[in-house]
């Protein structure tokens, strides 16, 4: 029994030796230490040696299974070391001194028509501020008017996280860091990735884009929002767009507004994107809540101010034409590479 055991440590480092991938060493492992692996049939040997050899024999064999345990765990550490260093030295190298190729690659239909956005905004005084897309209770609802037992809540399908944050809703939930960082007067655009578990369709999706903006001045009106809106809405679309202001409701705005345009995808005519309405819902606005002020440290008495949630995503759709919005997040390139020269 001994030298079959120096036997088979010899034929494994031979094996070993020969090992030269991942693949074959495996092979190797389960050859030696496998349910029917040659050391594990040594064990199983045992049982028919006498008591007085069995003790002895069963310290061989056991020393040899540590060898072999310890000798493949260093060889496989060795190999995929090896292995790294080879994909290393092997990958293609680039010349980042070349010049780009612009041919190759554009931005999202969504990136493009939010950075046309921003600069019609900025030029007309607004600053562009970012904010996260994990925000509290606070942010998203209760500093914007929406307490914890308002029924407004029921029709934003949260996505909560276990922490007790959760996914944003609407780009409403940094109006309140927005007005506590500039205070009154300001212009401020915030665009950003909103989250609803709803059911999509072709024109309401569980990831989405929207752009808010809040003006904050003295003597702030209904007349200042409607003009930005038809400003920024005849700048994009470069014509003249039919639009229509109808009452809304939302907590955070009093009056409150639906500013809708007429569906481009159809003429106006009815479609599935547009519910066959012949309206697309575009940009919920209206003047800002008192409270909503007060909360972020402005005196409503002394200062009034607009708001809107822009939906940057359906803004694109009807700016080039896209009938669903769910090709917008499908990662399509035949889809979206209508859009490679923007």
């Amino acid at each position: 029994m001994k030298e079959k055991i120096e036997a088979l440590r010899a034929r494994f480092e031979a094996e070993l030796s020969a090992a030269k991938t991942s693949e074959t060493l495996e092979k190797l492992r389960v050859g030696y230490l496998g349910k029917k692996g040659s050391v594990t049939e040594l064990l199983k040997g045992l049982k028919d040696v006498g008591a007085e050899e069995k003790r002895e024999l069963g310290q061989h064999i056991n020393a040899l299974k540590k060898q072999v345990e310890e000798r493949l765990a260093a060889q496989a550490e060795a190999l995929k070391t090896a292995e790294e260093n080879l994909l290393i030295a092997s990958a293609e190298q680039y010349d980042v001194t070349l010049p780009v190729n612009e041919a190759q690659g554009s931005y999202h239909p969504i990136t493009v028509v939010q950075r046309q956005l921003e600069e019609i905004f900025t030029s007309m005084g607004f600053t562009v501020e970012d904010y996260p897309e994990i925000v509290t209770d606070y942010e998203c609802f209760e500093a914007v008017n929406v307490p914890k037992d308002h029924p407004a809540r029921d029709m934003q399908d949260t996505f909560w996280l276990d922490n007790g944050q959760l996914l944003k809703t609407q780009t409403s939930a940094a109006q309140n860091a927005i007005m506590k960082k500039y205070g009154a007067p300001l212009r401020a655009i915030f665009p950003g990735r909103c989250f609803r578990n709803e059911a999509t369709d072709a024109s309401h999706e569980n990831t989405f884009f929207q752009m808010e903006g809040m003006m904050i001045d003295k003597n702030i009106s209904i007349s200042n929002l409607i003009y930005f809106m038809k400003t920024m809405l005849s700048q994009v679309f470069e014509r003249d767009i039919q639009v229509r202001l109808r009452p809304g409701f939302f907590p955070f705005v009093e009056p409150g507004f639906e500013l809708d345009i007429s569906c481009l995808i159809c003429g106006g005519e009815g479609c599935p994107t547009c519910k066959h309405s012949g309206w697309l819902e575009l940009c919920p606005c209206g003047m800002i809540h008192p409270n909503v002020l007060r909360e972020g440290g402005i005196d409503p008495e002394e200062y009034t101010g607009f708001a809107f949630g822009l939906g940057l995503t359906r803004l694109v759709m009807m700016k080039y034409g896209v009938k669903d919005i769910r090709d917008l997040n499908s990662g399509n390139l035949k889809a979206l590479s209508q859009f490679k020269h923007e």
